[in-house]
């Protein structure tokens, strides 16, 4: 895409986009509930991070879920510091497309979001959803925690099961924990709220985790 012309591979350290040292300016609030949309958030949320495709409808997924305090876009699970969204979509910085999810684990829990998360694509995939192709589509859980990761790999066995029953085949949804989370550019930050008709080809398979 533009400059770039798109790798369908992952690419190595040697490889990769170089970058840059500045982070992209994002606005302060959430368009749809004024939440802060950058850290420091109150000291009773968590954070959780997922890649489910175009990253416009799967930030929509989780901000509509209660008990979800704040969401971003943005990049993570590649090589390339602060990447643009050209370089991304190039496949050459190694990130997928993501969303910071910012939760109270008093009014939902953990588990919930993951049953949000498989339900709301196709894990199965591999580097694309539907029509969407690339590296940067790539179904991803990337966790905080040693508790976060248990339950991520632990759900995945659930999912599986279900899905092998349904008829579908093995996921491919890659399980690792955060490196670094970088924010996509602003026009990005809630992007089918302020355009209720933009474009979202998020599909799930119809299969239900619980």
């Amino acid at each position: 895409m533009g400059l770039f012309q798109k790798s369908m591979d992952l690419p190595t350290a040697d490889t990769a986009l170089p970058g840059r040292e500045q982070q992209v300016a994002v606005p302060e609030q959430h368009f749809v509930n004024g939440h802060p949309l950058v850290a420091p958030f109150p000291d009773n949320m968590q954070l959780a991070v997922f890649g489910m495709g175009c990253f416009w409808g799967a930030e929509r997924r989780f901000w509509e879920k209660e008990g979800v305090y704040s969401t971003a876009a943005g990049y993570a699970a590649g090589i390339t510091p602060n990447p643009s969204y050209e370089e991304v979509c190039s496949g050459h910085t190694g990130h997928n497309e993501v969303v910071l999810v910012v939760y109270n684990p008093a009014e939902v829990s953990y588990e919930a979001l993951l049953e949000r998360f498989w339900e709301s694509h196709n894990p199965t995939e591999g580097m694309r959803q539907g029509n969407d192709m690339g590296t940067q589509y790539r179904s991803g859980i990337y966790t905080y925690s040693e508790e976060q990761l248990a339950q991520a790999k632990a759900s995945e066995a659930v999912f599986q099961e279900k899905l092998k029953a349904s008829g579908f085949g093995s996921i491919t949804t890659e399980i690792q924990p955060v490196e670094a989370f970088y924010y996509a550019e602003h026009y990005h930050q809630q992007y089918l709220a302020k355009v209720p008709n933009g474009y979202c080809g998020l599909g799930g398979t119809g299969v239900c985790y619980s």
